[in-house]
């Protein structure tokens, strides 16, 4: 993993992300590769974001086309096409040139997946509005030239992505212009089926962080897994069951999340070795009680505290400063408004 920054004060960005982000003030100048593994330095990740929001900075996301993400573009786009556009064969051939443009104001996502569904059937895209930029109504986001049943074929599949991804980015950046430093923003897992990784790359795009992609990417206890523990052990108290999974999953504090519904359990799972504790379904001060509980034990500084369920854009600025570090919000992802957008020609 490698780092390199040009600003008045030095500021080293490292994300959970598998995409390059490039963060272009006016005076400074920050670029950070990233890796996929570890914890991101969130107070630095969270100064950035807030001082571009006041700053009016603009954030521009490199986003690599990987193989996985083609795989997917192709099963999208052939789940519209089917056997072959029957309308769009009624044409002429000849080539056109088109516009997306957005209805909405937005922080725009997905460009680099659009660019690559009209690249899939020959089309070239120029992008006028990158990810992670702020686009008002009646602007262009890209344009399209190339054959005119190649164009309209796609047009659909790359609006419907380009919908969603900019919805979810343009809510998360709302939420997370919000926060304090030090707390950030995080997608779940209740996504699209088959959306996942579009979806959470959205909500990157848009200052929040991905957490989790899937089952094994790290260990996360929840009271299902604890109730099934249990159950099949002779009927052991919840308390004990939670302490025998995290104690089982020894040696692997850093990616070890357990999630608990009371401040006895936080206090259990933090002893345990949990390197972060879920409070699920507490309320602001119920949290504030968790955290000071933790400090006077001793054992706040070894935890991430992760505030969750319940959690709206009402509330959520209450979530933020009760002394959580991450607050996940699964309507982010699962209740989408997509921003409005078309192409026209």
């Amino acid at each position: 993993m490698r780092t390199r920054c040009e600003s008045m004060s030095a500021i080293t960005i490292i994300t959970a992300a598998t995409n390059v982000i490039v963060i272009i003030p006016q005076r400074h100048h920050v670029i950070a590769a990233s890796c996929h593994s570890g914890i991101a330095d969130q107070a630095c990740r969270t100064f950035c974001r807030r001082q571009m929001f006041k700053e009016n900075r603009q954030v521009r996301h490199v986003m690599r086309i990987t193989q996985d993400a083609r795989r997917h573009l192709r099963r999208f786009l052939a789940e519209d096409v089917g056997r072959g556009d029957v309308t769009g064969a009624l044409l002429p051939r000849g080539v056109i040139t088109a516009s997306i443009i957005t209805r909405q104001g937005a922080t725009v996502a997905g460009t680099a997946h659009a660019k690559e569904i009209f690249r899939l059937k020959g089309c070239r895209c120029r992008t006028l509005k990158p990810d992670g930029s702020r686009a008002s109504a009646g602007d262009v986001i890209m344009k399209v030239r190339g054959e005119a049943r190649a164009v309209l074929a796609c047009e659909r599949t790359a609006l419907n992505l380009l919908s969603r991804m900019s919805g979810i980015a343009t809510r998360t950046a709302e939420l997370a212009g919000r926060l304090p430093a030090g707390v950030g923003i995080y997608a779940t897992r209740k996504t699209a089926p088959g959306l996942r990784m579009f979806d959470k790359e959205a909500v990157e795009i848009g200052g929040g962080r991905r957490h989790r992609m899937g089952l094994d990417e790290s260990i996360m206890i929840k009271d299902n897994h604890v109730a099934a523990a249990s159950l099949l052990m002779a009927g052991l108290a919840p308390e004990a069951a939670l302490e025998h999974l995290i104690r089982k999953a020894g040696g692997r504090r850093g990616d070890l999340e357990a999630e608990v519904d009371s401040v006895n359990g936080a206090i259990i799972a933090a002893r345990a070795g949990a390197g972060t504790i879920m409070l699920d379904n507490f309320t602001p001060r119920q949290v504030r009680a968790a955290v000071r509980r933790l400090e006077s034990e001793g054992l706040r500084d070894g935890v991430r505290i992760e505030a969750s369920g319940g959690i709206t854009g009402r509330n959520i600025s209450a979530y933020a400063n009760s002394g959580a570090d991450m607050i996940s919000a699964g309507f982010i992802t699962h209740s989408v408004s997509g921003i409005d957008m078309s192409l026209e020609i």
